[in-house]
């Protein structure tokens, strides 16, 4: 998102990432001509999210690994405009927490795609004058309502303000959560196509249906909108870019016993013998058939001639054409009967079918019955814990927080139990979004000076929150010092 090469994103999904130093490669859009009035233009990124878990944006959205074209000095000015749900501490369990608890039915399938990547933003000029106006608040909630409005509150996971690079951006997470039919199944049943008909109101994770090429367009229409107000327009419609959706997979049948499984595939290869033999006997018709009209044409020839030549092959030649129609009329009615026998194995076969599905649901069913008292029972020993042990909870607190910030299970484990710990090497800081190193030194969970009721992880006695913000603060003023003479001295910023 570079001030020289930009281009307003036209194309209902943008295919290519960003390069290194921001900027979008502009071989894959049409450039529009600049309006008399001067207007920005939109810019909004969609993009399913790579692999189940997408560590990989997850990493630069919330800074755990640094770009290059980022300024460490403004890393700090980056911020979460969704609030996450108590317990969960970053997008990924975010995106986990909304799938686990939308009520999906379905068992979700390793391919899935189970977030969408949003990428809101604007021409470098016109986002330097909202910030420079202060309303850029304004602009970050104008984002948020459109992202609520489009896609729901509770499927906008994650939304991240991004001020550190050349542009103001907001990097937003949709779980794509749906309800109703599949697109393919509403198509199927209107071409007359038998269908097995689902609740209208089934909960479904499904990308596909938010991705559509009418729902594209439409989203950046609606966007334009919604951003009109900050003197930002829509792109020109035309550009060549096209998006290719992954394709929707669909999970197989519980396998059965072998005895049913033996009957079915029994059934498939009757049904395919059935139907080569019918296909072979359309052939035989079909030649016949055209043999049958040869003959008929000779014996009207012949008759119009026979009082000519006193022939008597007319009446033999009349016999043998009788002869063939009541063959091609036998034909006929095996043909039927075949057809009939098709039938009622097709019959069967869904039936057995239909059997299988429903054994299936009962199984499931008594699955997750089983799991939600094991659930609850799981909950009320945590609930005891929890009074009984009251610094129970801060102990749950505090392992997280330990594994966050860089030591291993092991290490963690020591610190929980109250036993002091000696460690050298990197901890990560979630406020400030980089890693710090340390030298060999103590470290132990102690009461909170400031609340006795809470737990508190001290570096040779020194909080760790106190300890981050002074590397922090070292590392800033060392950062000054190197910038401020190149500014200087070439006048360019970061």
């Amino acid at each position: 998102m570079s001030q020289r090469g930009y281009t307003p994103l036209d194309t209902p999904v943008c295919h290519a990432a960003m390069t290194a130093d921001g900027r979008i490669p502009t071989n894959k859009f049409v450039q529009p001509k600049k309006q008399e009035t001067n207007m920005g233009y939109i810019s909004i990124q969609i993009n399913k999210a790579k692999g189940s878990a997408d560590t990989g944006a997850s990493d630069h959205i919330e800074r755990k690994s640094i770009p290059k074209n980022a300024d460490p000095t403004r890393t700090h000015l980056n911020r979460e405009l969704v609030d996450f749900p108590d317990g969960v501490a970053d997008r990924t369990e975010a995106i986990s927490h909304r799938i686990r608890t939308a009520g999906i039915k379905r068992k979700i399938t390793p391919d899935q795609v189970r977030a969408i990547h949003i990428v809101l933003s604007g021409t470098h000029e016109d986002m330097i004058r909202v910030q420079d106006e202060g309303r850029l608040n304004e602009w970050c909630d104008d984002n948020l309502q459109w992202l609520y409005r489009t896609f729901g509150k509770e499927n906008t996971v994650s939304a991240v303000l991004h001020m550190d690079e050349h542009t103001p951006h907001i990097h937003a997470t949709v779980v794509p959560i749906v309800t109703g039919e599949r697109r393919k199944a509403r198509k199927k049943q209107a071409e007359g196509k038998r269908t097995y008909r689902k609740k209208a109101n089934a909960v479904r994770l499904c990308a596909d249906d938010l991705l559509t090429r009418e729902r594209l367009v439409a989203y950046h229409d609606s966007y334009a909108k919604a951003m009109a107000k900050y003197g930002l327009q829509r792109g020109v419609r035309g550009s060549e870019a096209r998006h290719t959706t992954t394709a929707q997979y669909y999970r197989d049948l519980k396998r059965q016993t072998g005895k049913l499984e033996a009957n079915v595939q029994q059934l498939q290869t009757e049904q395919r013998q059935a139907e080569q033999l019918l296909n072979e006997v359309k052939q035989e018709i079909k030649s016949e058939k055209l043999e049958a009209a040869k003959t008929e044409a000779k014996t009207a020839f012949v008759s119009k001639v026979g009082s000519l030549f006193g022939s008597g092959k007319l009446k033999e030649l009349e016999a043998d054409n009788h002869a063939l129609q009541s063959e091609v009329a036998a034909r006929d009615e095996s043909i039927e009967l075949l057809q009939q026998q098709i039938e009622r194995q097709q019959e069967v076969h869904n039936r057995q079918l239909m059997e299988i599905q429903a054994k299936h649901r009962r199984e499931m069913s008594d699955k997750e019955a089983e799991q939600q008292k094991k659930v609850s029972f799981l909950k009320s020993i945590i609930q005891k814990a929890q009074k009984w042990f009251p610094l129970f909870q801060e102990l749950v607190y505090m392992e997280k927080f330990c594994l966050k910030i860089g030591f291993n299970e092991t290490q963690t484990s020591t610190l929980i139990s109250g036993k002091p710990l000696f460690y050298e090497g990197e901890l990560y800081s979630e406020e400030h979004k980089r890693k710090f190193k340390t030298e060999r030194a103590g470290f132990q969970v102690v009461k909170d000076p400031t609340n006795r009721s809470k737990l508190a992880l001290a570096i040779n006695g020194q909080l760790i929150g106190e300890w981050f913000k002074e590397q922090f603060d070292r590392l800033f003023s060392s950062v000054k010092r190197t910038v401020e003479p190149l500014r200087r001295g070439k006048g360019v910023g970061l």
